[in-house]
């Protein structure tokens, strides 16, 4: 242990007291040792730190920061150094801040496109999310700070996310849920990584000992922090005794005298929580010394510039039929749109940045050189008919030569803590689409949104350019692109299907009561797609240019891959040249082809140049259920470098002798995941994948509610108070959206409808302690009376503990 001499000098009290929040954003801070309180603040694209009283859930205004894009649209740059740079922003904005650890990136994978984070994420592909997120790390922690990855594991959507079950076999846990995390730690260095809310086959995965010991701290020999997603501890012993060091928020000490009377007790040795002391020690005295060396100040006008750059290479050109883009010298547009006039960059929940500037399209057209001869909204935001601001969205598409129509999805459909209920687009935006190509068919569409959306009406736009979330400087970015001042550059990090239905999860999204079973299994987006051959609207990887480029001599050897790529048009782009490999082999079932590689290049007009893609340790290998490790199979493998997933350039075969280890399945009895036609699995066939039984997915009815059920469960509990409350939150859900307060109806599901009774303890700072949960339990357990009985002696007991607490402390002359 770094930190043993210090460590030894503290009390038992002491050294617990460290492994639990001092409040909302801060650790415990022991003065006499030097021992100061570091800050944790959200940041995936922008720092949030509170300017007043603080809270999750996103009620109070952050201090002013840049609001970089979001995780889903620096994906689609498909560009290391780019998030690299980004972090390097956001590190130098985190000191300024004082901030020691930036809470992201995030790196689950998109499962499903409804799940409600998906902006927040970067990829359906491991390997992608894995090297664009270790990209951030390196350039957030170059600054002395940390950066903390989440959330740590297969944490895949919104509904129930604090007590679902996630039912995963052991190949896709690793090749598919692990891999990004473990190239954020092993390239990135991560020096923290927060915990999720779900439960890994059975088990919180902050306690889960098999992820978080033998696989995170065993396997890639983690030495970092582990911090639990705020109000996610459930057995605070248990995830200690799993290597989760810091709890938060603060629990004002419960969870400090678990923990002192697990180790009088014998149930822990005070050793593992000396470890774990001195983890979060290294981290507090490593990110302090960041501020004795930084301004307190950073550039604004400098980094808004940097979030404008990193917009322009992350958005995609879908559809340009008729180089209708970029736009012509002198072309009249019409403007069409609400996310036109107040644009729609980021997403909702704990990553709601307040931007330093902001950029609105209707503003940032004297700049461009694009003639607009209007606005008009031509449609309500959140999704009301409105037949007035159609037909004015008419009558000025007429007089354009071109219209610009801005649609997407609004800030509370894409949002932490909800799944979206589809894949539409407001049928209202639509209706003005159908409307406007009646007038004038010259239509680009430009989209903000965070995650795919269907696309039944694409053939009424001849262009479509999606922006994504592009961040305070976003909606300039997009100017920038359809002048033609830039060439877009971006590709799709995630599949847009043709309807919901294609999707490999289709079947098991989202889990609603007790799991979600992951029967798709290792088949997630391209890799299913491609190997069941259905058709998608758009594929990975996709992505036009004002510019065509031809590949052309690949060339194989066993360090890598090498081709020449030619500037084959009239203006200068840069190309992301895709490496996927698949093996020839039938004995283990494995998708037609998967991401191993990847580079941008810049190339002028006419130029050719060569580009080399290496192997890697990941190039070849599976995960072997038998011998419970990574292996190589011995077989010819494809070798295919690609414009996308499915346009394939070049091929050519090299022959791998692999690791001899056994073969880990019986064909016969997963006929379909050996077909990868995985739309719809059985339990029967998903259960031998799995090498057990399932758990039933669905509540029992029958037993008494739990610190575990949620508050959506006192539907059927016993108590009619418990059934009267659930029927309030639903009514006050549904009045609200009503009348249009979709953000606070929003709230309610989140932190209430969907928390788990022990999150009242665990979120409330102290409020309410788990001896008081008790009698909320008996309430809600239909016994009324013994229950607010209990709760009011246990609350009277909490308050004259505070009560003597304070004396002592005003008597020694602590600040409390």
């Amino acid at each position: 242990m770094k930190h043993k001499e210090l460590i030894g000098k503290m009390t038992l009290e002491e050294k617990a007291s460290l492994m639990s929040g001092k409040d909302y954003w801060q650790t415990q801070n022991i003065d006499q040792y030097g021992i100061n309180s570091m800050f944790l603040a959200d940041g995936p694209h922008g720092i949030r730190k509170q300017a007043v009283a603080s809270d999750k859930l996103g009620l109070n205004e952050g201090i002013p920061a840049t609001c970089f894009p979001t995780a889903a649209t620096v994906a689609n740059s498909w560009n290391e150094e780019l998030g690299e740079k980004i972090g390097e922003y956001l590190g130098e904005e985190a000191v300024a801040q004082k901030v020691n650890v930036l809470l992201g990136p995030g790196v689950n994978m998109k499962r499903n496109p409804l799940c409600g984070r998906n902006f927040e994420y970067f990829s359906e592909d491991p390997y992608l999310a894995g090297k664009m997120a270790a990209g951030y790390i390196r350039g957030v922690q170059s600054h002395g700070i940390s950066a903390c990855v989440k959330h740590f594991a297969v944490n895949n959507q919104e509904d129930r996310r604090m007590s679902i079950d996630t039912i995963v076999d052991e190949r896709t846990l690793r090749e598919i849920y692990l891999t990004a995390f473990e190239i954020a730690v092993k390239e990135g260095k991560t020096k923290t990584i927060m915990s999720s809310y779900n439960k890994l086959n059975g088990t919180y995965t902050n306690e889960n000992m098999h992820l978080m010991q033998h696989i995170l701290r065993g396997e890639w020999d983690y030495k970092g922090v582990m911090v639990t997603d705020w109000g996610g501890s459930n057995d605070r012993v248990d995830g200690l005794l799993a290597g989760n060091d810091l709890e938060m928020p603060t629990t004002a000490g419960e969870t400090d005298r678990e923990i002192i009377e697990a180790i009088r007790s014998g149930k822990l040795q005070e050793a593992v929580l000396d470890e774990s002391v001195d983890r979060l020690l290294e981290l507090i005295f490593t990110t302090q010394e960041a501020y004795n060396k930084k301004p307190v100040e950073f550039d604004v006008e400098k980094h808004h510039r940097v979030a404008q750059k990193a917009a322009e290479e992350s958005i995609v050109l879908l559809k340009n039929e008729g180089n209708i883009l970029p736009l012509r010298f002198g072309k009249k547009v019409a403007v069409i749109g609400d996310f036109a006039k107040d644009a729609r960059y980021q997403g909702a929940g704990s990553s709601i940045v307040n931007p330093t500037i902001l950029d609105h399209t209707l503003n940032c057209f004297e700049q461009s050189g694009i003639v607009s001869i209007g606005y008009e909204s031509g449609f309500e935001r959140y999704g009301k008919n409105n037949a007035e601001k159609i037909k004015n969205a008419c009558a000025l598409a007429e007089k354009a030569d071109v219209v610009l129509l801005y649609i997407g999805l609004d800030e509370v459909t894409e949002a932490e803590g909800l799944d979206r209920q589809n894949m539409k687009i407001p049928d209202n935006q639509i209706d003005l689409l159908n409307a406007l190509y009646n007038v004038n068919s010259n239509i680009v569409a430009i989209l903000s949104c965070g995650s795919a959306v269907e696309m039944p009406w694409i053939d009424k736009v001849k262009g479509l350019v999606h922006g994504y979330l592009g961040g305070q400087a976003g909606a300039r970015s997009i100017l920038r692109i359809l002048s033609g001042d830039v060439n877009p550059s971006g590709k799709l990090a995630e599949t847009f299907p043709l309807k919901y239905e294609d999707t490999p999860s289709y079947h098991n999204f989202s889990g609603k009561e007790v799991s979600v079973e992951y029967r798709e299994s290792i088949y997630i987006g391209y890799r299913y797609y491609n190997t069941a051959n259905i058709d998608v609207q758009f594929p990975f990887g996709f992505g036009l240019s004002y510019t065509t480029f031809e590949y052309s001599d690949i060339e194989v050897t066993e360090a890598g891959v090498a081709f020449k790529l030619t500037n084959s048009g009239k203006v200068a782009g840069m190309e992301i040249s895709q490496l996927y490999v698949g093996c020839q082999s039938e004995e283990i079932f494995r998708p037609t082809r998967e991401l191993k590689g990847f580079v941008k290049t810049f190339i002028n007009a006419g130029e050719t140049k060569t580009v080399t893609i290496p192997f890697d340790d990941k190039t070849f290998r599976y995960f072997n259920i038998k011998t419970n490790k990574w292996e190589i199979e011995r077989a010819q493998y494809d070798i295919m470098i690609g414009a996308s997933s499915v346009d394939i350039r070049l091929t050519d075969t090299i022959f791998v002798e692999g690791t001899g280890a056994p073969l880990p399945y019986h064909k016969v009895k997963l006929p379909t995941y050996y077909s990868g036609k995985v739309n719809n699995v059985s339990l029967e066939e998903f259960e031998s994948l799995v090498g057990n039984k399932v758990p039933i997915a669905t509540w029992d009815r029958t037993k008494p509610l739990g610190y575990n059920d949620t508050i959506a469960q006192c539907q059927y509990a016993k108590g009619a108070i418990a059934r009267l409350a659930f029927h309030t939150i639903v009514f006050a859900h549904w009045y609200l959206r009503k009348i249009g307060k979709r953000e606070t109806a929003n709230l309610i599901m989140m932190s209430i409808y969907h928390m788990p009774f022990r999150g009242i303890a665990r979120t409330t700072g102290g409020i309410v302690n788990m001896p008081m949960l008790d009698g909320i339990l008996m309430i809600v357990n239909g016994k009324f009376f013994k229950g607010l009985n209990h709760l009011l002696k246990e609350r009277n007991k909490l308050r004259k503990s505070y009560k003597i607490a304070s004396r002592i402390d005003s008597a020694s002359g602590k600040k409390l």
